[in-house]
């Protein structure tokens, strides 16, 4: 299964990841990828950048290396409430906002009051996308979640990161499970490579084997092509890109 679309992607300015955008776009081309979402961690992480770096982000360019740029942002889900670091200057020039758990901002805490904070930051409607739920120092309700997720038109993220083992230990057999769960609650499933570094940029061999082994239908993976990803947007409530009419 090959993918057209990378919807998690870092930059140097995250602060612990080693490649600039060009050289991302650049690998994305190599690699097949159609769009590239370039998505820094938000501020309240250590060594993010300031907001004013998302709120600039129309200065990016549409297409790099002939790829289309998604501007977005990696946000961090701050609390039970579900509130997110995303500076309210910074919506109208973001595209793609995926939320994620970051132990040095949320401190791990009950299955409970993860799966309040997941629903709070879903019903929000201020994500497009849960970032890496895998990891196990934040369990959740994984239906409760993903039923939620479906209703209101959420992605949930498999990362191809995760998958490689080498970090958020104890992800690989939860990720297989959740992918399970949202298919059966009928909801969206986004594929994120999370590079710090270009030479991982749209590597998916096991985000791929992981969505062939669940069966996960084509028309419920956004990055499947980026028509899909393009038409999730639409979905999200997001105006066309115009530069983008032709993909």
């Amino acid at each position: 299964m090959k993918f057209e679309v990378d919807t998690h992607t870092h930059t140097y300015a995250s602060g612990h990841a080693y490649s600039t955008i060009i050289e991302n776009a650049k690998a994305a081309k190599e690699n097949g990828l159609k769009v590239l979402c370039t998505t820094d961690h938000a501020d309240s992480m250590p060594g993010a950048p300031h907001f004013w770096f998302f709120s600039n982000q129309r200065v990016i360019p549409r297409f790099l290396s002939d790829v289309a740029i998604i501007r977005g942002v990696e946000a961090n889900i701050l609390n039970v409430a579900g509130e997110v670091d995303v500076h309210p200057t910074s919506y109208k020039a973001l595209d793609w906002i995926i939320g994620s758990f970051h132990e040095p901002v949320f401190q791990p805490a009950t299955k409970e009051l993860h799966t309040k904070a997941l629903i709070n930051t879903i019903e929000s409607g201020n994500v497009d996308a849960l970032g890496h739920l895998g990891n196990p120092n934040f369990d959740f309700d994984f239906q409760t979640v993903a039923e939620c997720a479906a209703e209101h038109n959420v992605a949930i993220e498999i990362n191809n990161s995760t998958l490689r083992g080498h970090s958020r230990v104890g992800s690989i057999e939860r990720c297989y499970e959740i992918a399970r769960v949202v298919k059966k609650a009928g909801g969206y499933i986004t594929t994120g490579s999370d590079s710090h570094f270009c030479d991982t940029i749209g590597l998916f061999e096991l985000t791929s084997e992981l969505l062939t082994s669940v069966d996960m239908p084509t028309d419920k993976i956004i990055t499947y092509s980026a028509r899909q990803f393009l038409d999730f947007l639409e979905l999200r409530g997001r105006d066309p890109i115009e530069e983008f009419a032709g993909l």
